[in-house]
């Protein structure tokens, strides 16, 4: 799975690894349905803080679309968690709902008598 990181803070950059390892490790089981993730952190009102860091997470599976999940807290790494948990459950209530592809039925072969 590719994992793309854009962050507009300078800050946000030192969450890079750990946000990349735990989007790994969250979509392990999902690795061959999610081929690409992008973690997007900005800091929406600057240097003044409050309520302001945003973690948008987009998943690209394969042949369900695109998820877009967005969180806003007053830390980086609540922002990911936040994001991450709500993208997941999303995902996953997605994938359930996509109709299951039939497996081809083997033939056995004939006995010669």
């Amino acid at each position: 799975m590719q994992v793309l990181f854009k962050c507009r803070a300078p800050h946000a950059a030192d969450h890079r690894e750990l946000a990349k390892a735990r989007l790994k490790a969250a979509l392990r089981r999902l690795s061959s349905r999610v081929p690409k993730a992008t973690v997007q952190l900005a800091d929406v009102n600057g240097p003044r803080g409050g309520v302001d860091k945003l973690c948008q997470l987009e998943l690209h599976t394969a042949g369900a679309g695109t998820v877009i999940v967005r969180s806003v807290a007053s830390e980086w790494r609540s922002a990911f968690d936040d994001a991450l948990a709500r993208a997941l459950r999303l995902l996953t209530r997605l994938l359930h709902r996509q109709p299951r592809r039939a497996l081809p039925l083997r033939r056995q072969p004939a006995a010669e008598e």
